[in-house]
Order: C-alpha cells, then sequence, then structure tokens
C-alpha cells in the first residue's frame, strides 16, 4: 500500500488542481489495487481494477456510474493544463514524450497519452485528448514459480501476456531474485522496473545488477555485454529485428537472459517475428503465460519452446 500511495503522490503532482485534491482525499481501499487512473476529455475522471471501473469524484469518492453529477469531467482545459504539467509547461523540450506518446514521471509511474498529431509532420502529439497514468507496482515473490524451475546454465525465459497482464512486474521480481545471486544486468529503457532517480534504483531489482535507463534496449544490451560482463541480462518488451539481433549476439557471448513480450498465447507469440527468430536460434527455451488483466502478475502456464 505504502508504493501505490507514492504512486499517488506522483501522479497528483501532474494533475490540476481539481483532481490533485480529489485524488488525494481517496480512501486506502479505494487506492489499494488500482491500476490506472484515465483522463478523456468531456468524458468522466475513471479508475481502472484489475475487475472493474470506478469513477472519480469531486471530493475523492468513487462511484460505479460516469453519469453520475458527481464526477469530474475532464474538460478541454483540464486537458491542456494536465498537458503542460506533463510537459512542465515546456511542450518543446518534450518532443521525444510527445512523438512516442509516453512519459516517464518517476517512481516507476508512466504516462501515456494520445489525441491528435501534427499536420506538418504527423510525428508530433500537438492536441492531447486521452491521458492514461499508469501505477507502478511491485510484486515480491510473484516470479517464485519461474524462479524456482530456472537453471541458468541452460534456460532463457520469455515473460508474455497481454495488455495489463503483469508482465513487467515479473519480469521485475525475477530480476530481483537473480539479482541477489548473480550478475545482473537490467534494461530498463522506460524507467518502468527500476523506477532509477537520484543515482539509484527505488524498486528492489537485486544487489548485484546493473542498471542502464533511458536508452534504446538494442543499445543497452550491446553496452552491458560490452561493459559489465553480465551473466543474464532483462528487458522489457522485445518489440523488433534490432532487439532480436542484440540479444542473438549477446547470446552467442554466453550471456542468459530474460524478457517480457507482447503476446496472450502460443500462436500469437509465433507470429511476433522477433520472438520467431529467437526461438528458432535457441535462445529463448521456455515461455511464461501469465493469465491477464484479470489477476496481473498471476502465472497461467510454464511452457518448454525447445
Amino acid at each position: 500500500m505504502m508504493k501505490e500511495s507514492t504512486s499517488i503522490r506522483t501522479i497528483s503532482e501532474h494533475l490540476p488542481d481539481i483532481l490533485k485534491r480529489a485524488v488525494l482525499a481517496m480512501r486506502s481501499e479505494d487506492i489499494s489495487g488500482l491500476t490506472e487512473i484515465r483522463l478523456r476529455s468531456t468524458r468522466s475522471a475513471s479508475l481502472v481494477y484489475p475487475d472493474k471501473v470506478r469513477f472519480l469524484c469531486g471530493d475523492g469518492s468513487v462511484t460505479s456510474f460516469p453519469n453520475d453529477t458527481r464526477c469530474i469531467v475532464a474538460a478541454p482545459e483540464i486537458m491542456t493544463e494536465t498537458a503542460d504539467l506533463l510537459c512542465h509547461y515546456s511542450r518543446h523540450s518534450c518532443q521525444r514524450e510527445l512523438s512516442e506518446g509516453a512519459f516517464s514521471l518517476g517512481g516507476g509511474v508512466r504516462a501515456g497519452v494520445s489525441g491528435k498529431y501534427s499536420a506538418a509532420d504527423g510525428k508530433t502529439l500537438t492536441d492531447i485528448s486521452s491521458v492514461n497514468f499508469r501505477i507502478s507496482r511491485s510484486v515480491t515473490g510473484c516470479a517464485d514459480e519461474v524462479f524456482n524451475i530456472s537453471d541458468l546454465d541452460v534456460e532463457n525465459f520469455l515473460i508474455c501476456g497481454g495488455v495489463n497482464s503483469g508482465k513487467t512486474t515479473v519480469l521485475r521480481d525475477l530480476c530481483r531474485q537473480w539479482g541477489n545471486i548473480r550478475k545482473t544486468a537490467l534494461i530498463d529503457e522506460r524507467n518502468e522496473i527500476s523506477a532509477f532517480s537520484g543515482g539509484q534504483p527505488h524498486n528492489d531489482v537485486g544487489e548485484m545488477t546493473d542498471i542502464i535507463v533511458g536508452c534504446e534496449r538494442w543499445k543497452g544490451i550491446n553496452s552491458a555485454v560490452r561493459s559489465m560482463s553480465p551473466d543474464i541480462i532483462f528487458c522489457d518488451e522485445i518489440a523488433d529485428d534490432k532487439d532480436a539481433e542484440a540479444l542473438l549476439k549477446a547470446h552467442g557471448c554466453g550471456v542468459h537472459f530474460a524478457a517480457t513480450i507482447h503476446a496472450g498465447d502460443m500462436e500469437s507469440l509465433m507470429q511476433r517475428a522477433a520472438a520467431k527468430a529467437l526461438i528458432s536460434e535457441g535462445v529463448f527455451r521456455r515461455a511464461v503465460f501469465l493469465q491477464g488483466s484479470s489477476a496481473p502478475g498471476k502465472i497461467r502456464e510454464v511452457r518448454r519452446l525447445r
């Protein structure tokens, strides 16, 4: 609960006063289990839980009904001020975030944004109509099943799941466990895993874990192999050929891996070109499939790939 409260405070600093007061007034039982706070222009501010959606009222209470007159509606001026707060009133300095549609807010909290892209180049958001604040959560022990069947000499893991299934949560806990016993490198491109700031991680990722934050995955992997001599590398969301090439190269150097990928089942996993190539080359030997958004971080199946 302490971690969730810290995330709520981080989010509140990026909200207009009417929303900030309401969020900070929420009861602990309404904060518990909360995964997202979503703002959509002209609609009621919503609170997302694994098994339900509720709506935020001005006094910090919640309701099941989006048309309840007590709900805070994200009027256009609220969306504009939220965007300004995310950019620290300097959109020019946040071109990367506005082009990628995501902001890292510290403490592992991430804000996804969507809306209208520039008519000039189509690469930068100019009008933000939706904001999704995702709450970081560490669940100590959720990777025990994976850790207990791991054999670092032969096994590399892919942690697979859909949206909000807890892939990053499981990866973080597995990194913590291996990072306490072996030389480990964590490639934390979006700073969602370690919550790194002030020269240190604010999530427990292991005593012997070296962290690379803020650079592209493939660059981080190459850098870790070149400079930190890890036994195992952890990274989130393998996405493209560059990631696959870096992993394959590091595998050839004897480095082991655990990584996440967006895939809910074996069929969708093999439709991902990067995953298919790595599995065919023998880089990954097991896939861990999570149950889904209704039970984030819970393992449905551990499947041998070769």
